[in-house]
């Protein structure tokens, strides 16, 4: 049974991108449990107000609360001391993609800070880039698309004041939202260059 603590967490999560007045990719979002392993996660995208969709520079955040931290927190909840509090797993990546020509990574990283605090004084520490070209089905000699990811990760300990009144998360998770919106701010600034928008049906 899945315990409220990530349920507060996930909720806190949303209302602090979308009180920075980030726009949700509702497609993109995903609730999973992995019935072998008993790890819950949860996926969620982000964008700046008005990015069409699927949206060209975004945010993509994964929350992973895994058994042994649900363990512990059952543990302490009922006046156990458990070996080690509780652990969320945490991964933020910045997204650019539908990119005319392959792109220049240090263009990226120049705005990116190399830390990312996320709960507290908890920090993801800035992880590797990745650079894709996606050929169109059957043309591979033909147009070619690319997209840049950086990603941040870390592990963030549940302190007991948070395990004691989840409700605290939403203040500790608020400034989140704001640093995340400030980041796409100034990567949608850079000169990327993007292909053409493919027209929309009626």
């Amino acid at each position: 049974m899945l315990d409220h603590v990530f349920t507060q967490l996930v909720i806190s999560h949303r209302r602090s991108f979308e009180s920075a007045l980030l726009q949700r990719q509702a497609v993109e979002e995903r609730f999973q449990v992995d019935v072998f392993l008993g790890d819950v996660s949860f996926e969620t995208s982000y964008s700046l107000p008005g990015e069409q969709r699927p949206a060209r520079i975004r945010v993509d955040t994964s929350l992973d609360w895994p058994t042994w931290s649900q363990t512990s927190y059952r543990s302490w909840s009922i006046g156990e001391e458990p070996d080690e509090l509780p652990e969320l797993l945490v991964e933020i990546a910045f997204r650019v993609q539908g990119l005319d020509s392959l792109p220049d990574p240090g263009t990226l990283l120049a705005v990116l800070p190399d830390r990312l605090p996320f709960l507290g004084d908890q920090d993801l520490h800035r992880g590797s880039t990745t650079i894709e070209q996606v050929l169109e089905p059957g043309n591979l000699q033909g147009e070619t698309e690319f997209a840049i990811e950086v990603s941040y990760e870390g592990s963030c300990q549940m302190d007991e004041g948070l395990l004691d009144d989840p409700s605290r998360l939403d203040e500790a998770l608020a400034p989140v939202g704001r640093s995340v919106a400030s980041i796409l701010v100034r990567v949608a600034d850079l000169p990327f260059a993007f292909r053409p928008l493919e027209p929309t049906e009626d």
